[in-house]
């Protein structure tokens, strides 16, 4: 039970990890669906 508290716990946080990582490194869906050369119809 101890490890399958820890295993949720990791996972959390490497998620929100991974969120704010790639949101400052500019690869947030926002800034990579977006931009001069997207043809929006």
């Amino acid at each position: 039970m101890k490890a399958m508290f820890t295993g949720f716990v990791a996972a959390v946080l490497i998620a929100v990890g991974a969120y704010y990582g790639l949101h400052e490194l500019g690869f947030s869906a926002a800034e990579t669906g977006a931009g001069p050369n997207v043809r929006l119809n």
